[in-house]
């Protein structure tokens, strides 16, 4: 492996280290299965700008009741290569245990740094999430959650239509009234590992599997997720 390849894992590794050594200890958590399936679609409308919607539907409680819906609709600019910077809305549709709605509303802003080294292609995406949910009909409906996120993916470029890849996500929490008790904690990590299949340049299939931890929080919970997506480029 190249010296700069080796070096650049070396720090991605101590950094995931030092993230997973700082959060608290483990409550006694549920565990669950779901299915994610989602549907991208980007339109470019520049070289270095364009548009995106995505849907996406969830599965829970081991594949047998809804969980949510939700849609994307934002842009990104890619001022450079190696530099790309994306703002969204999305708007949540969650269904709840009595058989009723949970309607939130997101902004997101990521910024994702990449670095090509040999086949490895590695990425890491910051995002500043402040979301609301029940505006009139919560107590706490108008005050806004601020979350950081974090994620660490690598994928493998072997100059074929398939892309396997593997990455990590940890979720720090900023402010959120309605658990105050996470605020200032990292308390959710995920792991995921899937592959990319590249039909044409317009049309890409994905598979993934993915495990959520929960931690630092009242009521944690750990998720098996399968997901499939399919992404149109135009």
């Amino acid at each position: 492996m190249h010296k700069k390849t080796a070096l650049l894992m070396k720090k991605l590794i101590i950094l995931l280290i030092f993230i997973t050594a700082s959060v608290g200890a483990y409550a006694q958590a549920t565990n669950d299965a779901g299915l994610w399936t989602t549907l991208n679609f980007e339109k470019k409308l520049k070289k270095n700008f364009a548009f995106f919607v995505t849907e996406e539907f969830r599965l829970r409680e081991n594949f047998t009741r809804l969980n949510l819906f939700y849609t994307d609709l934002g842009f990104s600019v890619q001022p450079v290569k190696f530099l790309k910077v994306s703002l969204s809305y999305r708007n949540i549709e969650k269904y709840a245990f009595d058989n009723t709605f949970s309607f939130r509303h997101r902004l997101m802003l990521d910024i994702v740094l990449k670095k090509k080294a040999g086949m490895l292609a590695l990425s890491y995406r910051q995002r500043i999430q402040s979301e609301v949910r029940d505006v009139y009909v919560s107590e706490h409906g108008h005050n806004a959650e601020w979350y950081s996120r974090n994620k660490f993916e690598i994928k493998f470029d072997l100059d074929k239509k398939i892309t396997p890849y593997v990455g990590t996500e940890f979720r720090f929490q900023i402010k959120n009234a309605r658990a105050v008790e996470s605020d200032g904690l990292w308390h959710r990590a995920r792991y995921f590992a899937g592959l990319d299949y590249q039909r044409n340049k317009r049309d890409k299939f994905g598979f993934y599997y993915l495990i959520q931890n929960e931690y630092n929080v009242s009521a944690p919970q750990n998720l098996y997720i399968i997901g499939l997506e399919y992404s149109i480029s135009l």
